[in-house]
């Protein structure tokens, strides 16, 4: 978001005991690191110079769910509270302070502590630590870093006049997620207690009411506060769209500059809100709002699977085709989003034509303008129709029964932040209708418990398929199923049902559950064109 200019980036992370070894730490025990988690943090340190940022870096979080002291503790057999107290356990997490102080930039070859990316080094995130062992981190932090400032990360909500006296401590900061009449009489004091001795901000904050928000921003302005920062403003994922984070308290996943599927939590209001109040603090009229870069088309496996790289800033996308030799882009969709869904593509072409092959490219826009267009991406053959259904509403159904409802926002963590699913009762099931004989079948599910799961059958008619009349068209279908099985979030368990063999004329399918499941995603294949066979010559 333009205007801020300073972004606090999460703490370090830390193996956990038993986790898959594909996911990659930064802290793999004591005084082991894994270089290619900070190759990407030398990444972000080079861009923020680029880009005249400056960062807050946490060391350790209190939490487990990114790896923290509890699992400091655990590579040494010991408990999580251990780690404020123990001796070796206090030697291993400076061995990490060290280790990130004194590291060269593979980019730049600057020395983190000698780096002007670095606003701040911050001690964790919301810690319950002593006093004593914040006290001694932070004098270590000195002892190393000349250069840099210095944050106690407390997780308490008021400052004592300890920390504030205390030299180790540079900056303090608060969190605010409590309601909005304990937060601002907290501000208020912090700021006297504080006032003509050391630069105090919040740190954090979150309200899914836009004016709470307002509130406290503008008393953080008005009282002359350093400074606010938001929790937490979400990045575009590679593979196209946004990382996500929905959460069941405070605010969600905010993105910049705001869009219409997160206006359960008013992200366009409140994203507008803190550019202009960005500005400002800093004494100066908003602008408007950058045209956006081109995007980054993502390659495309088929005409149903399209993706790119957002802009910052954009808030709709242009899609535009070249059909094969015919040297024109036409324009096939305007104002698509890519803060709609997610693990999914971002747009499919339903009106490409079986048998031609096309070229793409996607334009940016917002209020200020078009960006040009990104890279093409070509030719892509058309080799079969795709259905899909997203479970945005019930208008693909031919027939329904039971207990369904759509879900967006209800178990959104569980479901890995899918925000479009059908939620099914035992014996729930619906049924859709193809134009031609399927060739293929995927089924995305959430599993939610031991006894649940999808039946699933095909028939050339209707009336084939209606309860009791079904038994012989059960389809022998795959079953997949995915990581966490067993995990600290209580996620659901994704699985994917497929299937290749159908009776003949298979025009319709149905799903019917079997216990209590969430349906994510279903695309089904037909009117393939079969690729010739290499070892039949045709001789004319």
């Amino acid at each position: 978001m333009d205007g801020g200019k300073v972004v606090r980036i999460y703490t370090l992370s830390v193996r956990r005991e038993g986790e898959s070894k594909n996911i990659i730490r930064h802290v793999e025990g004591p005084g082991k690191f894994n270089e290619k988690a900070f190759i990407t943090l030398d990444k972000v340190l080079q861009i923020a110079n680029e880009e005249g940022i400056r960062l807050i870096i946490a060391f350790v979080d209190n939490w487990w769910w990114w790896g923290g002291r509890a699992e400091y503790a655990a590579f040494r057999g010991k408990t999580a509270d251990e780690f404020w107290t123990d001796p070796q356990l206090i030697s291993d997490f400076k061995k990490t302070i060290s280790f990130l102080l004194n590291r060269k930039n593979t980019y730049t070859s600057v020395l983190y502590k000698d780096d002007k990316a670095v606003l701040g080094w911050e001690t964790g995130n919301e810690l319950h630590a002593t006093y004593s062992w914040q006290n001694e981190i932070a004098g270590y932090v000195k002892s190393i870093d000349k250069n840099h400032l210095v944050l106690e990360g407390t997780s308490a909500g008021l400052l004592t006049e300890q920390e504030v006296d205390n030299p180790n401590f540079d900056v303090l900061s608060t969190h605010y997620y409590a309601p909005i009449q304990w937060a601002i009489p907290g501000v208020l004091k912090n700021r006297e207690l504080t006032k003509g001795k050391k630069p105090y901000f919040v740190g954090e904050f979150g309200y899914r009411n836009p004016n709470d928000a307002k509130t406290l921003v503008d008393t953080v302005i008005d009282n002359h506060i350093s400074g606010i920062m938001i929790w937490s403003m979400r990045f575009h994922n590679r593979d196209g769209g946004f990382y996500q984070h929905g959460e069941n308290y405070g605010s969600g996943s905010y993105r910049f500059p705001g869009f219409e599927s997160g206006n359960n939590y008013h992200e366009k209001e409140i994203m507008d809100f803190m550019r202009l109040s960005a500005y400002r603090i800093n004494g100066a009229d908003m602008p408007p709002l950058p045209v956006p870069d081109p995007p980054v088309i993502k390659d495309i496996a088929d005409v149903y699977d399209i993706s790119w790289l957002g802009s910052t800033g954009a808030s709709m996308y242009l899609i535009q085709r070249e059909t094969t030799g015919m040297d024109i882009w036409e324009t096939i969709a305007d104002n698509v989003s890519d803060a709609d869904v997610i693990f999914s593509p971002l747009y499919d072409d339903k009106t490409a034509e079986l048998g031609k092959s096309y070229f793409y490219r996607v334009i940016a826009k917002n209020s200020s303008g078009a960006s040009t267009p990104s890279n093409e991406f070509g030719p892509v053959d058309v080799t079969y129709k795709k259905f899909i259904d997203e479970f945005a509403d019930s208008t693909n159904f031919v027939e329904k029964n039971g207990s369904l409802e759509f879900v967006k926002y209800q178990d959104i963590v569980k479901a890995k932040e899918d925000n479009n699913r059908l939620k099914g009762g035992k014996d729930s099931f619906i049924i859709y209708q193809i134009p031609e004989s399927m060739d293929s079948i995927k089924v995305e599910v959430f599993l939610t418990g031991s006894q649940s799961g999808l039946e699933l059958y095909s028939s050339d008619s209707l009336g084939t398929l209606a309860p009791g009349k079904d038994s012989l068209k059960l389809l022998a279908a795959k079953i997949e199923t995915f990581p966490p099985y067993k995990n600290f979030y209580g996620f659901f368990i994704p699985a994917v049902y497929s299937c290749t063999e159908f009776p003949p004329h298979s025009r319709f399918l149905k799903i019917k559950f079997t216990g209590e499941e969430q349906l994510s995603r279903v695309e089904i294949i037909y009117s393939k064109i079969e690729s010739p066979d290499p070892d039949i010559i045709t001789i004319q």
